[in-house]
């Protein structure tokens, strides 16, 4: 039985060909697109830092572990090693799980809590940390459940579209669900479609994914930033803003606090 920190010792290979470039990195393009983690992981927390000392200083913690995810997702990549899959497909688990606890509506709190924030946050904790063994045990079905946790977050963000006339929130749920959708697809056709990737000589859907889903974590947390201010923050206006700069076709969006008179 190989060793968890050997080389090649995970059962998941994605299409791109392996130690092409470097005898030292498996995956020399699946590697280092994870490098936009680790800018828009500090751009982020500088940016929302107004938000974070009004909402919650957790927000921290959510982008820590978004640049953790591109460090082990980098290890897995460059050594596709079953240490380095599992590190990466965890730190995933626990992002999606600091996200529920920052983020999630009350209005989809399960009855029984009584839309008490704290007792949720205690359940998503204590459902996280018995999850994390869990992936031990069958770790190739790790990223589909995964994705389908990523599945119920798109359905709460289109029950909110429903709600809402807000233009700013209409736009960014829709961009952030074509984001994801795209880098979904990208995902699903790098592991299922190799064989035809291979023909063509294209091995990079995987590459592609990296990058759109680094882009979609910042449009998809600002998006329930605002839907979250819905709720839990009746006197603030929340004002999206892009950086570096508003007008800019392509930005990264982060929000600004308004303070108003609006009453609960």
């Amino acid at each position: 039985m190989p060793s968890i920190f050997a080389y090649q010792s995970s059962e998941v290979d994605w299409c791109e060909s392996n130690f092409q470039y470097s005898e030292l990195v498996a995956e020399f393009y699946n590697t280092f697109t994870n490098i936009p983690f680790f800018i828009f992981g500090p751009l982020m927390m500088l940016l929302m830092h107004p938000y974070a000392q009004k909402r919650s200083r957790y927000i921290y913690v959510f982008w820590v572990l978004f640049m953790i995810i591109g460090l082990f997702s980098m290890y897995f990549h460059m050594t596709l090693s079953f240490l380095g899959q599992l590190l990466d497909e965890i730190a995933i688990l626990w992002l999606l799980g600091s996200g529920y606890s920052i983020w999630m509506p009350r209005c989809y709190f399960p009855s029984f809590l009584g839309g008490n924030r704290s007792q949720f946050i205690r359940l998503v904790f204590v459902t996280t940390v018995v999850s994390t063994p869990l992936s031990f045990l069958r770790p190739t079905v790790n990223a589909y459940v995964l994705n389908s946790i990523a599945l119920h977050i798109v359905y709460i963000v289109c029950q909110e579209y429903r709600k809402t006339s807000n233009k700013e929130l209409r736009h960014l749920i829709e961009v952030s669900v074509v984001l994801w959708a795209v880098a979904l697809t990208s995902w699903i056709s790098d592991r299922l479609l190799c064989s035809f990737w291979q023909r063509i000589h294209f091995f990079y859907l995987h590459s592609i994914w990296h990058v759109l889903i680094s882009i979609t974590f910042p449009y998809g947390m600002v998006t329930m930033a605002l839907v979250d201010a819905n709720y839990e923050m009746p006197g603030e206006t929340l004002k999206v803003r892009y950086w570096p700069r508003d007008n800019w076709p392509v930005g990264l969006p982060y929000v600004e606090i308004r303070g108003d008179d609006k009453n609960c």
